[in-house]
Order: C-alpha cells, then sequence, then structure tokens
C-alpha cells in the first residue's frame, strides 16, 4: 500500500475533482424550512414514529452525526451502542462483525437500504463494515418477527438505512478524519438542484495500516482499503417522483500475521485476505393516482464479487441479488393500507469449486402482502399484515403479525406486537463464513427444512415533562422469540463439516429499559438490556454462547447549539458464555467525543475511544498454536483498544 501522506492527499485530490463536475444550479429562490416530523418508511406507511402502532426506534441525523465522528468508515458503533443491539466481532485478524438483535444470530436479522434488500448472503460479514453513516438521512430498527413487512430473514428484527435525500439548497459537505491506530477517512456529500431535477453524490475512501496493540504479531485491525461512489438522480413530475442511484465498492483487506502483511515472508506465516467489489443499482418510482392512491415501484439489483484467501486454500465466489416490488397504498381518514407484491431472485457461482464441495445455488422467491392500519377506539390503533411467500427451494410460508397500541394517556403509551417468520437454510452464516468456507459440504436441500419463528414485543412508553424546562422519557420493553428447527454447522470426521438442525428450538426472551433525560443544555441517556438465549435440544437446555447476559449503556451529553459538544460513554458488557464451555469476563468501556463548531462552514471533532485500554489480549492470549496454524479464542471483548481520533468536517 501506498505511504499514510499519499494515500490521503489522493483521496482528497479524488473527491475534489468530483466536486468540480458537479454545476451550480442557476438560479436557487429557495428559503429555509422548519425540520418536518419524523416519518419512518420501514412500516410501509407514512406515519410519524410516535403514531405507529409497531415499536419503530428511530437513529436520527444528530445521533448520525456524533457516532459518524467516532467512526465515519462503517455503522458498527452506530448500532452497537444502541440498547437491545449487539455487534459482535467474528473475526479476531480481519475485524468481520455480525449484528445480534435480542440475542439472536446475525443471519436472523435482515438489514435494508431505503426498503430494499442489498446486504445479505455471502457479504453478510462484510455488510456493517462497508457501510458510510455519513450518507445516511435516518436509521430505522425494527425489534422481532418481521418477515410479514419484508420476506424472510427478518425473524430477530431489521435495520433499515435510509439514504440521504437533497435539500432545497446545494450541499458540499467534507470530512477529513485520522486515528491513532493509523486510519484515514475522507468522504464528501453533494447535492444540487436544477429545476425539478436533483443529484446527489456520495464518495469516501476509507483505509488502514495493519494495528497491533497487544504486540502479539497479529493484526487486530487488518490492512485495508476500501474505495464508494455513490451517485443518486431524483426526477419530479406533477403527479410523481422518481429516485435512480447506483453504488460502486471496493476493497482489498488482509489480516493475520504482521510478517505477512507487511511483507517480510521468508517462512509461511497465517493471513486472512478478502478482495471485494460490490455494484448495486436501486431504482423506487411514486405516482399520484387520481383516486388519492400512491402507487409504489422499486427495485434494485446487486454484484457481490468476494476472494476469501487463508495459507494453502481460496474461497471465491459471485452472488448476483435482485428484488423488485410493487404496492398500492391507500388512505381513507385515519385508516391506512398497502397491498403489494415482491419477487427476490438470488444466485452464487463459485470459482473453482474443489471436487464435492461446490456451493452454486440458484432461488428465487415471490410474494404477495398485505397490510391495514386504523383505530379501533379513541385510543387503541391496529395495524394487522399478512404475507404469503412462496421459495423455490423449501415451499410456502404464510405469514401474520399484529400490532396493538393503546393510548393510556396524552403522554404513556402501550404497544404489543407480534408475528411469525421463517429463514430459508444458507451457506453464509457467521460460522462458516469463520471457517472462511473451508471443507464445508453443500447444504442438503432434501435433509433440511427451513428455520421458523414465532415472537412478540410488549413495551410501554412514559414522558414527563417539568417546569423548569426539563423532560423525561421512559421506555420499558418486554421480548421473547421462539426458532423452531435451528441451522448449525457440526463438525464431521476427516475435518469436514456438515449443516444440520440438532436442536428443537432455540428462544431469546429478556428485557430493555431505556431513559432519555433534558435539561437545558444538558442530555442523559441510559440504556440496560438483559438477554437469555437457550437452545433446546435432546441434550437438554444450553446456554447460547457469545452474547452478554447483561448490557449497560449510558451517555451524558453537553451541547451548545451551533457551538460546542461533549460528551462522556459508558458501557457496560456482561459475562458471556464461551464455546469451550467457559466464560468470558465482564467489562466496563469508556468514551469521551468532543466537537467544537467555528461557523455553518467548519468544525473540528475529536474522539477517546475505549480510553481505559479494554482488550480481550491484556487478559489472556487470542490464539493457541502456532503463528501458521493459529486457533483464535472466541471474542468476547475489543481487540483495537484505545484509540484516538479526530479530525474536520466542511460545509460550503
Amino acid at each position: 500500500m501506498t505511504s499514510f501522506v499519499e494515500r490521503i492527499c489522493f483521496a482528497i485530490a479524488v473527491i475534489a475533482v468530483l466536486f468540480s463536475f458537479l454545476p451550480y444550479p442557476s438560479a436557487l429562490a429557495q428559503h429555509d424550512e422548519e425540520l418536518e416530523e419524523i416519518v419512518v418508511t420501514s412500516t410501509r406507511t407514512r406515519r410519524s414514529f410516535e403514531d405507529q402502532p409497531t415499536r419503530v426506534e428511530v437513529l436520527g441525523g444528530e445521533e448520525i452525526n456524533e457516532k459518524a465522528n467516532m467512526k465515519p468508515g462503517d455503522i458498527r458503533m452506530l448500532l452497537n451502542e444502541s440498547t437491545g443491539i449487539y455487534v459482535q466481532q467474528t473475526s479476531a485478524t480481519s475485524f468481520n462483525s455480525s449484528i445480534r438483535i435480542q440475542g439472536l444470530d446475525g443471519k436472523y436479522t435482515q438489514i435494508l437500504q431505503d426498503g430494499m434488500p442489498l446486504y445479505g448472503g455471502y457479504s453478510g460479514g462484510l455488510s456493517l463494515l462497508q457501510i458510510a453513516p455519513l450518507d445516511l438521512q435516518q436509521v430505522e430498527v425494527i425489534k422481532g418477527s418481521n418477515s410479514t413487512l419484508f420476506g424472510g430473514g427478518a425473524i430477530a428484527g431489521l435495520v433499515n438505512l435510509v439514504t440521504r435525500a437533497p435539500g432545497e439548497e446545494p450541499e458540499n459537505s467534507f470530512l477529513v478524519n485520522l486515528t491513532s491506530a493509523d486510519g484515514i477517512d475522507t468522504s464528501g456529500f453533494f447535492s444540487r438542484r436544477i429545476g425539478n431535477q436533483n443529484l446527489t453524490v456520495f464518495t469516501s475512501y476509507n483505509s488502514n495500516d495493519a494495528y497491533d496493540p497487544a504486540d502479539n504479531g497479529f493484526s487486530a485491525i487488518p490492512e485495508f482499503e476500501r474505495w464508494t461512489f455513490k451517485p443518486r438522480f431524483f426526477f419530479k413530475g406533477a403527479n410523481s417522483e422518481s429516485v435512480f442511484g447506483f453504488s460502486v465498492i471496493t476493497e482489498d483487506r488482509l489480516g493475520g500475521n504482521l510478517n505477512h502483511i507487511e511483507g517480510r515472508r521468508l517462512h509461511p506465516t497465517y493471513f486472512e485476505g478478502s478482495d471485494t467489489t460490490r455494484i448495486s443499482t436501486q431504482f423506487e418510482h411514486i405516482k399520484q393516482l387520481s383516486s388519492g392512491r400512491e402507487f409504489v415501484l422499486r427495485n434494485s439489483v446487486s454484484r457481490f464479487d468476494r476472494e476469501l484467501k487463508i495459507p494453502m486454500f481460496s474461497f471465491a465466489g459471485t452472488q448476483t441479488s435482485s428484488f423488485s416490488e410493487m404496492h398500492i397504498l391507500g388512505t381513507n381518514e385515519n385508516v391506512d393500507w398497502v397491498l403489494g407484491v415482491n419477487l427476490l431472485t438470488e444466485d452464487f457461482e463459485q470459482d473453482n469449486p474443489l471436487l464435492g464441495l461446490a456451493h452454486d445455488f440458484s432461488g428465487y422467491t415471490t410474494g404477495i402482502f398485505a397490510q391495514l392500519t386504523m383505530p379501533i377506539s379513541s385510543r387503541w390503533m391496529l395495524e394487522s399484515g399478512l404475507r404469503l411467500d412462496h421459495t423455490s427451494a423449501y415451499g410456502t410460508f404464510v405469514l401474520p403479525r399484529v400490532a396493538l397500541m393503546y393510548k393510556i394517556s396524552e403522554d404513556s403509551t402501550l404497544r404489543i406486537g407480534g408475528g411469525l417468520g421463517y429463514k430459508e437454510p444458507t451457506l453464509f452464516t457467521q460460522e462458516s463464513d469463520a471457517l472462511h468456507f473451508l471443507n464445508i459440504l453443500p447444504l442438503d436441500e432434501g435433509r433440511l427444512d427451513a428455520e421458523q419463528s414465532a415472537g412478540f414485543n410488549i413495551d410501554i412508553n412514559q414522558s414527563f415533562d417539568f417546569a423548569n424546562g426539563m423532560s423525561l422519557n421512559l421506555n420499558a420493553l418486554v421480548f421473547y422469540t421462539r426458532v423452531n428447527d435451528p441451522l448449525q454447522l457440526e463438525a464431521m470426521t476427516q475435518g469436514q463439516y456438515i449443516f444440520s438442525q440438532p436442536q428443537d428450538y432455540l428462544d431469546s426472551k429478556g428485557a430493555e429499559i431505556n431513559a432519555a433525560w433534558f435539561w437545558n443544555d444538558f442530555k442523559l441517556f441510559l440504556g440496560y438490556t438483559h438477554t437469555d438465549v437457550e437452545e433446546h435440544g435432546l441434550d437438554g437446555v444450553s446456554e447460547s454462547t457469545l452474547i452478554p447476559e447483561d448490557r449497560v449503556n449510558a451517555v451524558f451529553v453537553y451541547e451548545r447549539e451551533d457551538d460546542f459538544r461533549i460528551g462522556l460513554e459508558a458501557y457496560y458488557f456482561g459475562r458471556q458464555a464461551l464455546t469451550n464451555g467457559s466464560t468470558g469476563r465482564d467489562y466496563w468501556i469508556f468514551g469521551l467525543m468532543m466537537e467544537k463548531v467555528y461557523s455553518e462552514d467548519y468544525s473540528l471533532f475529536l474522539n477517546f475511544e475505549n480510553f481505559t485500554d479494554i482488550r480481550q489480549t491484556r487478559y489472556e492470549q487470542i490464539y493457541t498454536g502456532s503463528l501458521l496454524n493459529p486457533i483464535f479464542n472466541d471474542i468476547f471483548a475489543p481487540l483495537d483498544g484505545f484509540v484516538i481520533n479526530g479530525g474536520i468536517k466542511i460545509r460550503i
């Protein structure tokens, strides 16, 4: 890789060149407007999140901006520091990560972009590392079974990443960030309005040198270099709006032994290489019909190429997937309804498979869905839905869902929701990715069943407003999800692995408590999560591994608007059951963030992440065996330790 200075100069130059090609509009006759209320899109209605019977958590622009200051290259921190969500690192040297909602494995969470699935399958372990938060307007999280909304795979919940839309005035914003772990992040967001047409361009460059704070010879942060280019075109007619965009993401990632990474390869050593290219398109057309109803057409196509390399083995292939949907949204007084159909296709072609270990597959899912949201009294609101999915490999699934909201008072709300879900067996799981797909036998569709689930949430929200300008919001949630026939990867003789369903079911149950306190320039956020995930089979009941039973998140912020912000964060992670039968220790992580706004044009930010330097490698060796054939322990605590980052945000 090129030198530190050369890379940052080259990245800034490329962003500047892209900016220079964007024309200024000839005339601007727009004025500043007040921000509208937050409207969620992941429930397919146009209601604000306060009026949704389905419990939706929205991370808005302010929170995204704060987390982008700390981790501008990906969304791991944005999600991991939310109550009830745990981002688990799955690779000790390449930083692959998986998102767990309410304790369930990452394969049960559906990640969407503007309501369209782009990040599943082969790319799952890298998705959280390749999505930049600076391109997001808001993040919507629905916890619990939601396959009725967007099809299979949303057993634990869904995360909808809503892309930034153009504003009324042109925008040219830049960010440059440097880290003490030898990382660089540069990005630019550009928006232009010409008549009724709009254009946005997001581009970023993210890189890191291999970083080894434990001095054990292995990378806690791998060497990587990633480029993102994402233009979007907006067309507005008299009664319609259309959006077309595409994105290109390329990344070279190399983790493992530092001698190999840095080119000192006199002796064979362990490494993990991953070269990826993701090309995707998105299209959405919304038309207002003469009846007052809304017609929506969506389509996305994604091609993901990835080559994984470890000593003496490589696994490579191309996943091509598409999503098409058509629905009609109607509104009659206080009643909203939606009726639609969708088609999901997926194809995977493996490069040069070994004999008997070919994993090529092709499949499709067709679905029809309906949803109704309506008041059933002055205090009760009902949202019910039904989906019928037909899959090419595992048959047909009927997925009902219901959510109720009871307005106890003006400041108190009760929500109850539940539904069914399913997940088709897939090669691309956290377990197989951790093995780099080595010696894994192909799926036997005739022997396996789709995983099916049932779950419910109950939550109550209470707000208090005090005379001195102080306010307090409290929320408590209890949840339960059961997954029948969970898919697992089991070791066989001769070092091979096979997917099977040895357990009858697994279930996840627990509770979340959130509190948000505001007074003048002070804010305090507190969250607690208790999660109990168990596996039930012929051998009895066992505790699921690598999920902290208890978690606490606390953030205290002092902020003078458009001037200065400083915040102290504290996160507690309880003990976790490990795969070797032992238990990982509990720990606290502390962080300090600050930002100074000098004008509307620029601000400086500085962040001290994990300043007590909590690292798993401070308590134990992360691996056993040799440098060529290391056996890595389960990861239950950070490996990168104390990292300082800081930079500048510029808006022209």
